[in-house]
């Protein structure tokens, strides 16, 4: 069911954060629509004209596609952000594939119109520098995580991952996309996720996979999700619950300081 632009833009965590000036310059020109499980909405080569904000439980899944066929995830984004030309002028071909993973409202923003922004008011301009610094960390955290984690840590980091921005214990995610998402074979997962189910953390069943123990999983993961939550808290002013909810950004922690300087003197 579509959703009207000022009913959604509380249900992003990044808009909302936005000063209520800022949020007027950028609100009249969002469109809402609904993002179909699947849908890619663009891939490397095609021109980013668009900046997109899930909503709610709407994710999407940043990967990078090998000549031999193989995928590999290299951010995931969900109402705590925003896909597109956050940092770009726009219109620039993109890198990567992006690809809706859990589908769901969200609001789209013509590039232009963004830039304008910006160009208007520098708390706005300043809070998208900052969610910018924050998914380059991620982008960073993964490049390290892929090359020197193993699969089952890899596995419960991404499970976290997705946990935090669904608020639900129960994940509509089948093996054969998060074996995508991690770059093994379904087979070699699938063992993955056994041992995982065995030990209490995780219960699989066909097309879905649920949370049973966080604080273990927690433990069974490795130290990427934390790190880069921790950056999302210092440089963004993300509040997380204790069963790992993302529920708000601290409008306060997001404005632009007197200095331009971001808060604690964090950088990527």
């Amino acid at each position: 069911m579509s959703v009207t632009v000022a009913e959604s833009l509380g249900r992003n965590l990044l808009l909302r954060a936005l000063q209520p000036a800022d949020r007027a310059l950028i609100a009249p020109h969002l469109e809402p629509t609904e993002l179909a499980r699947g849908a890619v909405m663009f891939a490397p080569g095609d021109p980013v004209s668009h900046i997109t904000f899930p909503c709610d439980r709407t994710v999407v899944a940043m990967a990078i596609t090998m000549l031999d066929g193989r995928t590999a995830e290299t951010a995931t984004v969900g109402r705590e952000g925003a896909v597109g030309g956050v940092v770009s002028q726009g219109y620039l071909p993109a890198f990567s594939r992006a690809a809706v993973q859990i589908g769901g409202p969200a609001l789209r923003l013509e590039a232009g119109r963004l830039q304008a922004a910006k160009h208007a008011s520098r708390t706005l301009r300043n809070l998208f520098t900052r969610y910018a610094d924050c998914l380059l960390a991620q982008l960073l955290q993964s490049v390290a995580c892929n090359a020197l984690h193993p699969i089952e840590q890899r596995a419960a980091k991404w499970l976290l991952t997705l946990h935090d921005r669904l608020s639900s214990d129960v994940l509509p995610i089948t093996q054969d996309v998060l074996a995508e998402m991690l770059g093994v074979r379904r087979t070699y997962l699938s063992g993955v996720l056994r041992g995982l189910h065995e030990r209490g953390m995780i219960a699989v069943t066909r097309g879905r996979i649920a949370i049973r123990d966080r604080p273990a999983l927690e433990r069974a993961a490795c130290e990427c999700h934390g790190r880069v939550r921790r950056h999302f808290e210092e440089v963004l002013g993300a509040v997380y619950l204790d069963d790992g909810t993302l529920v708000a950004v601290d409008p306060a922690a997001a404005a632009a300081p007197a200095d331009g300087k971001p808060p604690h003197g964090k950088a990527a």
